[in-house]
């Protein structure tokens, strides 16, 4: 029986990386795992409390701020990429995406709403922008105002 095995379960998992089939040579697979942002139970925002360096084995504990940009789900973190990759080019993110214009904003908007970056009066006008270019229905308009 490995040591494995009789490991905790946060041990196990943290070595999940390295994954070795039996009748293979060892190689490493990156995983990427990201903290999640919200309580499985509750669904209240988490706090980071633990800090630790995998190079020396340092740990910090504490509360820490938990970093916004970290908590985005891979398509809106792919579309952060992409907006800075293009550098801003609204029609660059446009071309790249595969959509229209008013399909590229909506999304960059979404992402600066979910990052909560717009401030709220900013967020209205904008809403209120949309309707009059016929982007959104008035339904959708008022979701978005509250009203």
């Amino acid at each position: 029986m490995s040591a494995e095995r009789g490991a905790p379960a946060h041990a196990r998992a943290a070595r999940a990386e390295r994954v070795t089939p039996a009748d293979a040579q060892p190689y490493a697979v990156t995983v990427e795992r990201r903290a999640p942002a919200a309580c499985p139970v509750c669904t209240a925002d988490l706090l980071v409390t633990r800090l630790s360096c995998t190079a020396c084995g340092t740990e910090l504990t504490g509360s820490f701020t938990p970093c916004a940009f970290c908590a985005l789900d891979d398509d809106s973190r792919a579309l952060l990429e992409l907006f800075l990759i293009s550098r801003g080019n609204m029609k660059e993110v446009e071309r790249r995406l595969g959509v229209s214009y008013p399909t590229a904003r909506a999304r960059v908007d979404a992402l600066i709403d979910g990052l909560g970056l717009r401030p709220p009066d900013r967020a209205r006008l904008d809403t209120l922008e949309a309707l009059a270019r016929g982007e959104i229905d008035v339904d959708a308009a008022l979701a978005a105002l509250g009203d």
